[in-house]
């Protein structure tokens, strides 16, 4: 192992344990190990900006800068306090009737929407839901990014790391529906029953706020119905435009920059209005994260963790699945999914090719690991490092740890439940 290598671990871990402990803000810890990484010479400018394989992802940038503009517009209308109030009242002010609610949507939208996407639509409504019946949100907004990224995993368009791995494996959508939905569905109900059992204790229920919520009027809470009309017509544009993405071969950064573009031209608002609701902080924050990863991808640390892996599998197609799905998991925890996937998919695709009929299941096993270890820490997944962002902006800050103590419990039990999945459904016949 060389020093370079040596330096880069040293810098990512350290970044990772400040990033973990919260001694210094996440953004600074961000932008110094990127820095670092260019110093000891892991990476350059060229990599960094130009660079699919491990450079910053600007699809991933874009893409919420492009929605993060559309959802801050569509939210001057009113229309979140409406489907809050809305939605409250068809629970009757019960919270875990209501985390129920959001957690379902949340995973049906994550499977034909990119989980970021999704979040940033419905966090908005649990903020004002929960400010309504007097109760703190992060449960509900933890739940919810762990049902999208749940969700998410259920069709090829519902992931980034999914649309890597059909593309590697020439896989289509109806293969991704066929073997996904089935566990998908599984554990969506399993994942129900533990958040009543991890959350339960932060559910009050205080019947007069309850009470002054059943008897709002939420139409009124509409106050520019034009703005609302113009809003939900470019938010279906663009959500047409994710779905149509291999018809229309634009990817949905541009689709979701054209969308902001558009709808910033017809509404014509005032820029502190148009950009008020941008994480700026969370976008430098991905950048940084994106270079310190891709400097470990630039020096073939991931690609030497795979072909060990890929070395130790032989013939043994169980085992081998068995192992990629929980490697997949532990790796999607630590460091972002996409560009460990983008690495590992050519491994898998010379053991599939080599293996036939017998090794396809590995192509399931990555995809459920990856997806599904997202969920491990706060850092895991692009749509955890959102959530948690728009939780500090409104005053409900998300402790790394907070959200990890119940990551982890959540990936140990899903993946847990994903093993005799793939025995029965691939190896027990």
């Amino acid at each position: 192992m060389t020093t370079q290598i040596v330096l880069a671990l040293i810098v990512f871990v350290g970044a990772y344990v400040f990033i973990a402990t919260e001694k210094v803000p996440r953004i600074t810890v961000a932008l110094v190990g990127a820095a670092l990484m260019v110093v000891i010479g892991a990476t350059d400018d060229t990599s960094i900006f130009f660079s699919e394989d491990s450079g910053i992802d600007w699809n991933v940038i874009f893409l919420l800068l492009g929605m993060m503009i559309i959802v801050g517009i569509l939210q001057q209308s009113g229309v979140f306090e409406y489907l809050a109030i809305w939605a409250a009242k068809r629970a009757r002010g019960r919270p875990f009737v209501i985390m129920v609610m959001l957690v379902l949507i949340t995973a049906v939208l994550s499977a034909f929407l990119d989980n970021v996407t999704t979040v940033l639509l419905v966090a908005p409504v649990t903020l004002l839901i929960c400010d309504r019946l007097g109760i703190t949100p992060v449960p509900f907004l933890i739940a919810e990014v762990m049902a999208s990224n749940i969700g998410g995993s259920a069709t090829l368009i519902g992931d980034p790391p999914n649309i890597i791995i059909a593309s590697r494996g020439g896989l289509t959508f109806n293969d991704f529906v066929a073997n996904m939905v089935p566990i998908v569905a599984i554990l969506l109900v399993v994942f129900i029953g533990l958040c009543w059992l991890l959350f339960r204790k932060e559910l009050a229920y205080d019947p007069a706020r309850v009470a002054r919520v059943m008897a709002l009027n939420e139409r009124e809470a509409i106050r520019d119905i034009p703005l609302l009309i113009k809003s939900l017509s470019v938010l279906a544009l663009v959500l047409t435009g994710f779905v149509l993405h291999s018809l229309i071969h634009l990817e949905p950064a541009i689709v979701a920059l054209l969308g902001a573009g558009l709808l910033i031209l017809i509404t014509r608002l005032e820029k502190r209005k148009i950009f008020a609701d941008v994480e700026w902080e969370t976008l430098v924050f991905f950048a940084g994260l994106f270079i310190m990863v891709g400097s470990l991808v630039n020096l073939g640390v991931i690609d030497m963790v795979g072909k060990a892996a890929v070395q130790a599998v032989g013939d043994n197609f169980f085992g081998a699945s068995v192992a990629l799905l929980v490697g997949s998991a532990v790796f999607s925890g630590i460091v972002d999914n996409i560009p460990f996937v983008a690495t590992l998919a050519p491994l898998v695709n010379d053991l599939v090719q080599a293996g036939g009929a017998p090794a396809e299941p590995l192509w399931w096993a990555l995809a459920l690991g990856a997806d599904l270890g997202g969920n491990a820490t706060a850092i895991g997944a692009s749509a955890n490092v959102v959530v948690l962002g728009i939780a500090a902006r409104n005053g409900h800050p998300i402790s790394f740890w907070t959200f990890t103590k119940y990551g982890l419990i959540v990936t140990a039990v899903t993946i847990a439940l994903c093993i005799p999945y793939l025995w029965l459904r691939y190896f027990a016949g």
